[in-house]
Order: structure tokens, then C-alpha cells, then sequence
């Protein structure tokens, strides 16, 4: 059974930036495609950025383009996270997701493996 454990999260404020990281417990999946998704307060979990196996395709959410930027490591397992120009409306629990599909990893159905969540509070 895979973990995936994120990090990166924290306080803080409007326009500023914070790289989150998930990292993979298990070799087997470094060449999965990976994803985040965002649950804010009362909202259902949404979809944010999503990478191929090979970084070769990157998709974002329209809310996120030209501010966030995904990518990955596989040697080392991680998938990153780069966020800039943040707004309070960014602010929600981060979760990483890994599955053989890179569809699942922009719909997030049936995700197979979610992060347990890193909070990323945006103060105006």
C-alpha cells in the first residue's frame, strides 16, 4: 500500500507563493500520473493540475493557469506544486492523487491513492 505525504503547506498572504511537495512511499509508482485537488471550506473537492508520467502533458484548472505550475521528479518520487499570485480564494486542504490513468488524475473519481491533505491558508 502506497503513501503519499505532502508538504509545503502553510499560512500565508495575499500575492505570495509556496511550493507543495507529495511524495510517493513506494518505487513502484514514480512513473504514475500524478494530480492535486483542492477542498475549500464547505466546497466539494475540486480538480487543480494534473502531470504525465514523463511530464511530457500538464493540465490545469482555468482558475489556476498562468499562476500554478506542476512537475515532477521521478527519481526521487515527488511531485511539485508551485503556486504564485495567491488569493484568499486559493485557500483550502491540497491533496495529491496518483493512479495508472491520467484521466483519473483530472476527474478524481476513483482516484487509487490520495494524500491525507496539506492546508494552505491565503490571509488578504
Amino acid at each position: 500500500q502506497v503513501q503519499l505525504v505532502e508538504s509545503g503547506g502553510g499560512l500565508v498572504q495575499a500575492g505570495g507563493s509556496l511550493r507543495l511537495s507529495c511524495t510517493a512511499s513506494e518505487r513502484t509508482f514514480s512513473t504514475y500520473p500524478k494530480g492535486w485537488f483542492r477542498q475549500a471550506p464547505g466546497k466539494e473537492r475540486e480538480f487543480v493540475a494534473a502531470i504525465s508520467w514523463n511530464a511530457g502533458m500538464t493540465y490545469y484548472a482555468d482558475s489556476v493557469k498562468g499562476r500554478f505550475t506542476i512537475s515532477r521528479d521521478n527519481v526521487k518520487n515527488t511531485v511539485y506544486l508551485q503556486m504564485n499570485s495567491l488569493t484568499p480564494e486559493d485557500t483550502a486542504v491540497y491533496y495529491c492523487a496518483l493512479d495508472q490513468s491520467i484521466n483519473e488524475v483530472q476527474t478524481g473519481k476513483n482516484v487509487t491513492y490520495w494524500g491525507q491533505g496539506t492546508q494552505v491558508p491565503v490571509a488578504s
